[in-house]
């Protein structure tokens, strides 16, 4: 989730295979094999000191139980792989370092240069034997001076060559490259992302910057944008709509590093799109007010680049507008299909929001527009929209989230975050950070499908997914994972609380403010990653779907952000769960006065997290 004056950190957690987890017993004794039947975590406090509040640490315990009735404990322990400031092998740049498309160090607003202090997502991957891990750095929150930066910069990935000991496990950075994005036209707030079924890091690009039309109060922050990405970057034929994609990484065996960007996917703020283990269907966090839920299925298998068809869903709710996230049945609206990413980029090159639209006058009195639907898409903003002839395809792939309004869809989500998935229950899990604004019933809105009551905590939601579902016009959809059920299990669902003694406005016992999650089909837990503005310290979560039992298992430096999930099951005979950390000290407004005043100095702002807990071989 980006907000431009919060960022992350980073973890990950060497952790358990389970399911195919056997031990063999020794030669005199029964031959049958002992299995691994479970695993538990013990729970990390929520920190109250000044020591504690002020590092990345777990506590946590992880105790594996096994089909002859033994446990065994595994201690857990916090372990960094390199921070923004490292330079990290034959690298002469700290590995924040944004480069523009000569790949030339760029400096910040301040005349430093520009080492970003916001690790996101990462993907660590076993390409023929070797390990790389690519990771995120999302956007400019600190000038080299110590100011808030106040503008943006064209952003960058990294790629680490990781080596793993063989006996312990121990990860260990030793080379890393900066990503050329020069290729795609360079980079814009790449937020968090995934890991696809064929190997490979499916990266995002978010924010409203590059977003806002014409007619919005916003404009001037596009056009800032495009002069960004113009002037610093030095993409000369830089548009908004070259921005705005999932953007795949495919790591070679020589250690290359090529970036693509997915036009043909659709265009809107993605924090992540997930990958379906059917290798062809996704489903996108969109982040932002106002925003539709996306699914996309692509014509080709295992391969996103061939085009495909975009979806977005129609809530219908069948709950009471309580408190505990609603209910509803989701239906799916067909935006549009496309060929391949070559043909929505040469509608990129060659359009405008002028072209694509027809524009209508909104009448805030009597709520009627001139010409054109009402629509409230990707902001509060009320417009007055209708697709002009023949730009059906470019409307509905550089306009996604404007045609699911004018179609039909919903789009009144509020900051959709993370996406995960549980294939064996088919089901999907969301993140909504917050829900407010379009989620909360309306009569003074163009459309009311969501009649929900605030809970500024927010809640992780579960979607039941099937095969056979066809879209609202009675064509089949060609998926098996379409949701049809969307809800909210008690245990993921924040709460409010009267401000504490040190500031929480959220309770500490429960997730406040999903941002990244990661299931494990091994470990059949829900992962879960805060980035909080109602809690003092973030924590990582442990959500079993079995148990129901929801375990805090990491507290990230005060302030800062838990990014970069990824749950390794499987690598080399050790299992991992990675994890980042960003903007530390970037303390909520609530936190007590004493306490920050004592945190500050212990805090360095300019760095950031990338590592991982560990503690726990894998077991085969």
């Amino acid at each position: 989730m980006q907000r431009f004056s919060r960022r992350p950190l980073a973890l990950a957690i060497s952790a358990l295979m389970l399911g195919s987890v056997t031990l063999l017993t020794a030669c005199n004794e029964s031959t049958d094999p002992v299995t691994a039947t479970g695993v538990t975590f013990s729970e990390t406090p929520a920190p109250s000191s000044a020591e504690k509040m002020a590092v990345t640490h777990t506590s946590s315990v992880a105790t594996v139980t096994y089909s002859d009735g033994t446990t065994k404990d595994y201690p857990l322990a916090y372990n960094k792989l390199f921070g923004v400031k490292d330079k990290v092998g034959s690298n002469p740049y700290p590995a924040g370092q944004v480069f523009n498309s000569q790949m030339q160090p760029v400096n910040d607003t301040s005349g430093k240069p520009a080492v970003i202090e916001t690790p996101d997502a990462n993907s660590l991957l076993n390409i023929d034997g070797k390990l790389y891990l690519v990771t995120h750095y999302e956007y400019d929150w600190l000038n080299g001076d110590g100011s808030e930066a106040t503008s943006r910069m064209p952003m960058s990935m990294t790629l680490t060559n990781v080596a793993q000991d063989a006996t312990t496990g121990k990860l260990t950075a030793t080379n890393q490259t900066p990503i050329n994005f020069s290729n795609v036209g360079g980079l814009w707030i790449p937020c968090f992302g995934s890991q696809t079924p064929w190997n490979t890091h499916l990266g995002s690009e978010e924010d409203y910057d590059l977003q806002y039309n014409p007619n919005s109060k916003g404009y001037s922050a596009t056009l800032s944008g495009v002069a960004v990405m113009r002037d610093v970057y030095g993409n000369v034929n830089a548009s908004p709509y070259h921005y705005g994609y999932l953007t795949e990484v495919v790591v070679g065996s020589n250690g290359s590093a090529t970036p693509a960007k997915h036009y043909g996917m659709g265009r809107g703020t993605w924090e992540m799109g997930k990958v379906m283990p059917d290798g062809k269907t996704v489903y996108f966090g969109d982040d932002g007010t106002n925003v539709a839920m996306f699914m996309f299925v692509s014509n080709t298998v295992n391969d996103l680049s061939k085009g495909g068809t975009l979806y977005a869903a129609k809530w219908t709710q069948t709950s009471a507008a309580g408190t505990d996230g609603g209910t509803a049945n989701l239906t799916w609206v067909k935006l549009g299909s496309s060929t391949s990413d070559a043909q929505i980029k040469a509608l990129a090159d060659t359009n405008t929001f002028e072209s694509i639209f027809n524009n209508g006058t909104f009448d805030s009195a009597t709520k009627t527009c001139s010409a054109g639907k009402w629509v409230r898409a990707g902001s509060t903003n009320d417009e007055c929209v209708s697709i002009k002839p023949g730009q059906e395809t470019a409307a509905a792939f550089l306009e996604s989230r404007r045609v699911a309004a004018i179609k039909g869809a919903t789009t009144e989500f509020n900051k959709m975050e993370g996406v995960a998935v549980n294939a064996k229950d088919k089901k999907i899990y969301v993140a909504m950070s917050y829900i407010d604004k379009g989620m909360l019933a309306s009569t003074s809105s163009p459309t009311d499908d969501i009649k929900l009551v605030k809970n500024s905590a927010g809640a992780t939601y579960t979607i039941d997914a099937s095969s056979g579902v066809k879209d609202t016009e009675g064509n089949a959809i060609h998926s098996d994972y379409v949701g049809t059920k969307m809800y909210v299990e008690a245990a993921l669902l924040g709460k409010t609380i009267t401000t504490d003694a040190l500031g929480n406005t959220s309770d500490p016992a429960k997730i406040a403010n999903t941002d990244n999650v990661f299931f494990s089909e091994g470990m059949r837990t829900l992962f879960v990653g805060e980035d909080s503005g109602t809690h003092v310290n973030n924590f990582v979560w442990a959500y079993n779907v079995d148990s129901k039992k929801l375990t805090r298992i990491l507290s990230a430096v005060a302030g800062a952000e838990n990014t970069g999930l990824q749950v390794v099951d499987n690598m080399n005979g050790q299992a991992y769960i990675m994890s980042n950390s960003q903007h530390h000290g970037d303390f909520i407004s609530t936190h007590n006065a004493t306490s920050k005043a004592t945190l500050e100095p212990m805090i360095d702002k300019f760095d950031a997290n990338i590592g991982y807990i560990g503690g726990m071989p894998a077991l085969k």
